[in-house]
């Protein structure tokens, strides 16, 4: 194995709610704590899961999205990520992706070469385990099963039934996890409650990862690792905003995409970060201010009481500095936010966007987007994921947008001289 060659993984499920992220959590401490090298990734749009990987294994995680990025991109970038092993998370379930069916985690395994771990929330089930399990195998005749995990176990008499049916079709288990109500993760309505947020993450971790120690066999799991394929072509980097370049990071302004951020890095780019929370200013004479996506919705009232932010960020639109927001960091941008009690707070008003969350509709899935002239490219791949509803939206918009189907779905986000932004997520140019 060469020095840019790593050995890779896939933990997947079902579906969602099978309980991939605690036990890869808890698999990236147990298996580090056994002096294993190891990273992490998520497969897909995922800013909240790559947060708690950080903490489990000590080393940053990145995003791998195979329906957003092309193969040499997503290739690339595992093999970027440091670790000599890398255990990635997928995302919903094996064969799920976007609307058009493409950019599944088991995609992204066979474009890998890496073998993948189920994870089955076997609580509702016995022997039908089996053509569970065997459908999932048998789908697709390219992946790589190399076991399961056996989550929320009743018993030893279910742990019975449940392998001995496995043993029939051929198929290794792992691990088996009891039922235990604690082995779960606070949730809210964009998913997880962010790590940075979490009480006593720490611990938690720590002690799924004993619990996986005494219930799982860490010596086969580890065997499991396989040689990621390497390709020859590296995919593109996204361009950034400007040489110098500050970022608002703070619990109202999380959702930055690492790659994006070692992007800007590798192509020269010095990067500042600020706290709109703390009523930090951003850095003076920066090229660019980047306000990224997070929940400025449960901190409305502290934003709008931040007057040396919103007149900090007046003067830079004066001094023609670009301001790009993206999702919260657009809302931002914008006249105001009404909150879910129906209380309106004033924002930077920057752009002509009011929004509201007292009036919820979900709007979630990948997005092409178009545009004459911006700074990332004229075509790229995102994701739009909130619960938010535009109460105005008013002025020069900043792209034309299709779903995954090809689907119009019209001009989104505003552009405002220098100021822009938009409810996307961009992930990758195409």
């Amino acid at each position: 194995m060469t020095d840019q060659q790593k050995n890779g993984l896939l933990i997947a499920a079902p579906s969602s709610g099978s309980g991939k992220t605690v036990l890869t959590l808890a698999l990236l401490r147990a298996l580090r704590d056994r002096g294993l090298d190891i990273a992490s990734a998520k497969a897909g749009p995922d800013y909240i899961d790559p947060a708690f990987h950080a903490i489990a294994s000590g080393y940053s995680s990145v995003n791998l999205d195979p329906w957003a990025m092309t193969p040499p991109r997503f290739s690339a970038l595992a093999q970027r990520q440091k670790g000599a092993h890398l255990l990635i998370e997928g995302m919903m379930g094996l064969y799920d992706g976007a609307a058009d069916g493409s950019g599944s985690a088991a995609e992204l395994s066979k474009v890998l070469g890496i073998p993948i771990v189920l994870i089955i929330d076997a609580a509702k089930q016995s022997h039908s385990i089996a053509a569970l399990v065997r459908g999932f195998r048998d789908h697709d005749e390219k992946i790589r099963l190399a076991g399961v995990i056996l989550n929320k176990v009743g018993s030893a008499r279910h742990k019975k039934m449940l392998c001995d049916a496995l043993a029939q079709i051929n198929v290794n288990v792992l691990g088996v996890i009891p039922r235990d109500d604690s082995f779960l993760l606070p949730e809210r309505h964009l998913g997880l409650v962010q790590a940075g947020e979490t009480q006593d993450i720490e611990a938690f971790i720590k002690q799924a990862a004993v619990t996986l120690g005494k219930t799982c066999d860490l010596d086969r799991i580890a065997a499991c690792f396989s040689l990621i394929k390497e390709r020859k072509r590296q995919g593109a980097m996204l361009q950034p905003l400007g040489q110098e370049i500050a970022i608002a990071q703070d619990k109202a302004f999380s959702f930055v995409y690492p790659h994006l951020l070692e992007d800007w890095r590798q192509q020269g780019a010095s990067l500042s970060f600020f706290s709109p929370l703390a009523n930090e200013a951003p850095k003076t004479g920066v090229d660019a201010i980047f306000l990224p996506g997070g929940y400025p919705e449960l901190y409305a009232g502290r934003l709008a009481a931040s007057n040396d932010f919103k007149l900090a960020m007046t003067i830079a639109r004066d001094r023609e500095t670009l301001i790009y927001g993206e999702c919260g960091g657009y809302m931002v941008l914008g006249e105001g936010i009404v909150d879910a009690e129906g209380k309106r707070h004033e924002m930077s008003g920057l752009l002509g966007l009011e929004t509201s969350f007292q009036q919820r509709k979900l709007h979630l899935g990948y997005r092409q987007l178009q545009a004459e002239e911006f700074v990332f490219g004229d075509s790229l791949n995102a994701h739009e994921f909130h619960y938010t509803t535009a109460l105005k939206e008013e002025g020069e918009p900043l792209f034309k947008a299709y779903d995954a189907l090809g689907t119009d779905l019209g001009n989104v986000g505003l552009k405002n001289g220098n100021v822009m932004g938009s409810y996307m997520h961009v992930i990758d140019g195409l």
